[in-house]
């Protein structure tokens, strides 16, 4: 009845695919969200208590890369969130097939197929995040360094410390963009929200950066177990096969020899 059916289908749920897709779409959730308000947050820092403005024209100045980090990011989330429809489907479909290990033969062989090249990509996109991880605690680097020194400056008194972008590779030698303990900016900031906001945005960003590289190394294992036992459904496959086609020989022939042995008896 409809108990069973709803077993039936519960069963039939790869449960492995679902935790890592749903961890796949909070990790990108986080790192593209917060990312997203982390390098907004910054670009405000950098106008308001830096002083630095955009470059006119087509030259590439830090706010232009600001501007590129920012359309890759909506590219991450829509390509992940197509990804991890895709990888469900896959587990979806390799499990219907492991369930079902003695059926259809095309079934199992399309199941290892796609399983082998969803290994692939996966592999190369933990690869990708790997990088995307790396390079994201480079910010929070930088804002550590920040706060690290707006702490020092109220604890101890008369400290001469400075922040100078150019150590950062954000600006040039030859600019000389930085704040000190001795101007009225760098107070500002140390006591502003944005500077904290901003700081916690990065800080969230690469922890759902380092989810989704958990998400994709779960996403191997499934797929890794998926492809072996779909492989070994084709070789059982083959092997039954074989097993019907010599039980339907030998059939034939001790039906033949019993023809014979009528006619001879006869």
């Amino acid at each position: 009845g409809c108990f069973e059916c709803c077993i039936k289908c519960l069963g039939g749920i790869p449960y492995a695919s679902l935790i890592a897709t749903i961890l796949l779409y909070a990790g990108v959730a986080l790192f593209c969200g917060c990312g997203h308000e982390a390098l907004s947050g910054t670009v405000n820092i950098l106008q308001t208590y830096f002083e630095m403005t955009r470059a006119a024209g087509d030259v590439i100045d830090v706010f232009t890369m600001i501007d590129i980090f920012k359309y890759v990011i909506y590219g991450v989330a829509a390509a992940f969130f197509v990804y991890g429809i895709l990888l469900m489907v896959e587990g979806f479909f390799t499990t219907g097939a492991i369930k079902d290990l003695y059926g259809d033969f095309k079934i199992t062989t399309c199941g290892r197929c796609v399983s082998a090249w969803f290994i692939m990509l996966t592999y190369i996109f933990m690869l990708a995040w790997l990088g995307v991880t790396a390079f994201t605690s480079l910010p929070v680097y930088m804002y550590f360094n920040l706060w690290t020194i707006c702490r020092n400056a109220t604890l101890v008194d008369g400290a001469n410390l400075c922040l100078d972008l150019r150590q950062y590779g954000i600006v040039t030698i030859g600019e000389e963009k930085k704040v000190c303990t001795t101007s009225e900016s760098f107070f500002k900031m140390c006591d502003s929200n944005e500077l904290n906001m901003t700081f916690h945005l990065f800080i969230v960003a690469l922890a759902g950066a380092g989810a989704a590289v958990i998400a994709m190394v779960h996403y191997l294992m499934v797929l890794s177990a998926n492809w072996a036992y779909v492989k070994d459904a084709c070789r059982m496959q083959k092997y039954e096969d074989i097993k019907s086609k010599e039980e339907q020989e030998l059939h034939d022939i001790h039906s033949t020899r019993s023809k014979e042995r009528l006619n001879a008896y006869t």
